[in-house]
Formats: C-alpha cells, structure tokens, sequence
C-alpha cells in the first residue's frame, strides 16, 4: 500500500491537502475543478450527490485563495473541498433529505455545521444523498448510491452518500448522520473512517430531524486525523440548540501520537464475535494484536448482553415516535408523499400514545445505563461496526418495514444502537479486507466526550497499519 503522496489527489487525506495548501503548493481553486471534473466524471453512476453547488464551491474557493495569499490562513480545512448530507440546511440551494415532500425546500438559513464549515474556509462542493428522512428504506423519487467496492454491495443506511462520496475521493470528507447506526454503517459499507460524537457535541440547529433525542452529526473521512479535523471544526455550544453542550472543544489534532502507552482497550470475546462474519473477527483479533504492540492495555471485559432485535424492538418505536413528531407537518395530511418504510414508520409513531413513548423511555435509560457502566473501566471497546458489508438488491431497498426485513436482519444493531440511546461517541475506521475484496471495520466505542483518545486510538492504529490508504479502483 502505498503513502499518500504517491496517491492521486482526489485519495490524498484532508490532512496531507491542508498541508499543501498552506504550502503554496496547491491551488484551492484548480484543486476544486478537479473534485467538480471529478463528480461530473464518475457521480452519474455512483449517485452520491444529491445538488452539485459547482457555483458556490468555485466563489468559496476564490475567496480562500484570495485569502490565503494575503496570508490570512483559518487553518487545515482553508480552501479545503468537502461535502454535506443532504439534511443539512444550506442557505438558497434546496435540502431534500430524501423526501417526496420536501423536494422543493430551499431553506432560508444555513444550518449551525455548515456556518462553521464555512467559517474554517471549506470549500462546499454539494449536498450527499441519503435514505427517506434519514430512516433504512429510499424512496422512489430518489436514486441510491452506489458502493464503489461493488455495485451489487450495501452503501449503508442513510448517509450512504456521504459514505460513497468519500471513499471515491468525490471530496476530502463529508457529513453524516447517525441516529441508529447512519454513520457507522456507511463507514463500515464504504471502508472509510466515521466518527460519531457525544450527543450535544455538535449542533443540530438547521439539520433536518428525524429522532430528536437520538440524531448525531459527525464527520466521514478516509483518516482519524481528518475526522478529527473536521470534528474540531463543527463541535462547540450552540444556543440555537438545547440539547448543545456548553463544554469546550478538544484540540485532538495535537494529541495524535503512534503511542498507546496507559490506553485500556475493552474485549468481550463473546460480544464482538457473536453473529459476526468469522474473517471480521479474525480481522478484528488483529487489531487487538496490534494495539498491544503499541503499548495498549487489553482489558477483558463484560459488554450486556443484548439481542439486536430486542435492541431494535426499543429503539424503533422511540424513533418514530419522534419522527412522527418532527413530520406533523405534512404526516398525516400528506401521507401519499411519503414511501414504503419512513410512510410505515411514522404510521407506527403516529399511532404511539405518550405513555407507549415513556415506556420506551425508561427502557432505554435501562439499556444506556447498562452500556454505559460496561464502558467505565476502560478507554474503548473494542467490536465491529456493525457488522460486514453485504450484497443487496437494489429495488428491495424502496421496500416497506415488511419487504426491507431481510436487509434489516444484516444489520447488528448490538454494535450501533446502544451508542445512539445513550449518547455516547465511537469512532469507525476500516481494518482489513475479505477474501472478495470487501472491506472490514473495526469500532471504538468510548464514555461521554472520549472523542479525543478515540481518535488517538483510532490514528496509531492506521500509522501502523495503512488500511485507511487502501481506495476503490474507479
């Protein structure tokens, strides 16, 4: 595998880019042609982009240029080309969030993530697309992202597009979201690294909802040390928000070693391997192998035990009952507009009484309080991503609840769901390949704010690996 700076630029990391452009070396604005050539070169068939902001992203890259030549440089994402899922309000260019009903809304305002994007100097190249509302199933009316390691493969849930985006160097990183899994999974699908914050680390003001309680924002990138980058960008107390926490940002970038030295990885044998594809599990003893040689502490440990229906079975009905909720609005009033499986889950909320919704409540406080005691002990756990990626057939994806169940039966929600419940950060990153050339990931799950030893663990692990360095053959 070889470095990044023998790789073609549209594969180099966020990182290595910032660098050059500081540098003198590169050009914000040829760098930005060249990711809009791209996009228009590969995109039709990938289907990543939602709206294409080719006008916007050249003006950005100008006034970066400008600004980085009279030596005001804003620092590693200046004049940097990303892209944001297409829940993300952006100011006159329309956010659809895979919806029938909002395929018109252009919102006045730019949501909290992308002002701060734009306040760092990143350059804007789009909007990514994603599953209906954010949920497991698309709909019709949009297309569905193409994995770049197969076409036939899963491109993950519903930040699919931020996932195929960036692993096909269609932008040096990317936004996601993550409500049961739509970070990691994507992550996991795409071979890229998918870094899910604390809840209320990074704002949700001008991000369309679909689980008010349980959606996290968070960066995709092809490195630790981008996700930090970026983390570093968009976190911070946001009044706009009241589920913002008023905590300051950890600087990560600075914290980032080849050392594990003192750090406690958790295992349960049982836990990371139960249902999981055996190649993962022996890719997964790798890294184990790996981090005690660089100095970690391998602690055994014992993780709840959990079905992932059953987690599934208390996740579900909190998140539509909420995104019922949130789509009051227009559901019931407009529920023709709607597809097969959000139409049935905010059926399945609307129908909730409050008092369903604070059973699901209390049981949720049971299994965070559980998961979160498993975590104490320790600096991570260690577990897959939520499993491995898998083939699947395009038209079942625009299924409803009962025609989506046999792709929803893939998903290992005893890795991703217990996360989301109780708000507590993990950090993807890929960790090997199966015999078909498909990519494996490997998930640190951390406490409350541990977003700064996750990617420090999550770093030397890709110095002394370079998985992450590894992209699809487009």
């Amino acid at each position: 595998m070889s470095s990044s700076v023998t790789q073609p630029i549209h594969y180099r990391s966020l990182s290595s880019i910032a660098q050059s452009i500081k540098g003198g070396q590169i050009s914000p604005v040829e760098l930005t042609e060249t990711l809009l050539s791209r996009i228009d070169t590969i995109d039709g068939r990938l289907k990543s982009y939602a709206t294409v902001m080719a006008q916007q992203a050249r003006d950005a890259a100008s006034q970066a240029e400008r600004e980085i030549l009279a030596g005001n440089y804003k620092g590693p994402l200046h004049g940097v080309p990303i892209a944001v899922k297409d829940l993300c309000f952006t100011a006159g260019t329309r956010t659809m969030g895979g919806l029938k009903v909002l395929r018109d809304f252009v919102p006045g305002h730019d949501a909290t993530v992308v002002q701060k994007l734009s306040n760092s100097g990143a350059v804007i190249l789009g909007k990514l697309n994603l599953t209906e509302g954010a949920l497991s199933g698309y709909h019709r009316d949009f297309p569905i992202p193409v994995n770049p390691w197969g076409e036939d493969l899963w491109a993950g849930v519903s930040s699919s597009g931020s996932g195929v985006a960036t692993a096909a160097g269609l932008c040096f990183g990317s936004l996601g979201t993550d409500t049961g899994g739509s970070i990691r999974y994507p992550a996991m699908a795409n071979g890229i690294v998918g870094l899910k914050p604390t809840y209320g680390r990074v704002s949700r003001h001008g991000v369309l909802e679909l689980a008010g309680s349980l959606d996290h924002i968070g960066p995709m990138t092809r490195s630790a040390k981008d996700a930090a980058i970026m983390f570093e960008a968009i976190a911070g107390y946001d009044a706009s928000d009241a589920s913002s926490l008023d905590i300051a940002v950890p600087k990560i970038c600075d914290a980032l070693t080849d050392d594990l030295s003192g750090i406690r990885i958790g295992v349960d044998e049982r836990y990371l391997s139960n249902g999981t594809n055996l190649g993962l599990v022996d890719a997964i003893h790798q890294v184990i192998e790996v981090l005690a040689q660089l100095g970690a502490q391998i602690v055994e440990i014992a993780m709840p035990e959990s079905d992932p229906m059953d987690l599934r079975n208390a996740w579900l009905p909190i998140c539509a009952y909420e995104a019922a909720k949130a789509h009051s609005g227009n559901y019931p009033s407009l529920a023709n507009e709607y597809g097969g499986y959000f139409g049935d889950a905010l059926k399945l909320g609307a129908s909730m009484s409050a008092q369903e919704y604070e059973e699901s409540t209390r049981l949720r406080e049971k299994i965070s309080t559980q998961f979160e005691s498993a975590l104490e002990p320790v600096d991570a756990v260690i577990c897959p991503s939520g499993g491995s990626v898998f083939t699947v057939d395009k038209e079942v994806q625009y299924g409803n609840m009962e025609s989506l169940r046999p792709v929803i039966q893939h998903f290992q929600g005893q890795f991703t769901i217990p996360a989301d419940l109780a708000g507590t950060p993990t950090i993807t990153v890929p960790c090997g390949f199966s015999e078909a050339e498909h990519p494996y990931a490997v998930q640190f799950l951390g406490s409350r704010l541990s977003e700064l030893n996750l990617c420090r663990i999550a770093h030397a692990y890709e110095q002394a690996t370079l998985w992450h360095q590894r992209h699809p053959a487009i």
